[in-house]
């Protein structure tokens, strides 16, 4: 029920951003998170899931206001969400390939935003850009479900940087940073409630010699 209630809100959130409706995002925006926990916790999701998804709920309430401040308490809502999802990951081996190639993907954006951005978010934002990038590349860890979620994160946030530096958008740019964003914490979910899973089969099965 909570699922077919957060797939509703995501479908009308989407389609009021396409019919440039900015009520309706306000109205159904704020409702994303708030039924992804509820539908996670149905599913014995741990309590960092859901503080990850409460942070996340905070970020997107204060990015509503458009406002400086608003977006650094909403960049630091999302700041505490990745450290919870970097906690959930654990010392869980990660890919090192994808290292190398989010490092590059990290300097890079930083570098070509870095002139643009206001001065006073360049140290937030780059900061900010590190502790993603480091949760996306983590993600992998729970496999590829977790790794796209965390991919998706990383250009959602994306966006909305090249939007606050005022490079040239996509059309409705709204829609495609809610699309990948809504997507992310998704697929974030329910990898981190896979691997949960996984792990309890495994403690369950008694060692042998």
């Amino acid at each position: 029920m909570a699922l077919a209630g957060f797939a509703a809100a995501t479908a009308l959130d989407l389609g009021s951003l396409l019919a440039d409706w900015p009520l309706g995002h306000q109205l159904f925006k704020p409702l994303l998170m708030p039924l992804l926990v509820a539908y996670v916790l149905t599913r014995g999701a741990p309590r960092l899931l859901v503080a990850a998804l409460l942070f996340g709920w905070g970020g997107d309430v204060a990015l509503l206001f458009d406002a400086d401040p608003a977006f650094l308490v909403g960049m630091g809502s999302f700041a505490l969400g990745h450290v919870c999802y970097l906690a959930l990951f654990g010392k869980r081996p990660a890919d090192p390939r994808l290292a190398a190639g989010y490092a590059v993907a990290l300097l890079g954006t930083v570098g070509l935003l870095w002139g643009d951005l206001p001065a006073e978010l360049r140290i937030p934002v780059a900061g900010y850009s590190l502790l993603l990038t480091a949760m996306a590349w983590r993600s992998g860890s729970l496999g590829r479900r977790a790794g796209l979620g965390g991919a998706l994160f990383l250009l959602s946030d994306s966006l909305i940087a090249t939007g606050v530096a005022h490079w040239p958008q996509l059309p409705r740019p709204d829609f495609w940073i809610m699309l990948t964003y809504v997507a992310s914490q998704y697929l974030l979910a329910r990898g981190i409630l896979a691997g949960r899973q996984v792990s309890d089969r495994e403690e369950a099965v008694p060692a042998t010699s």
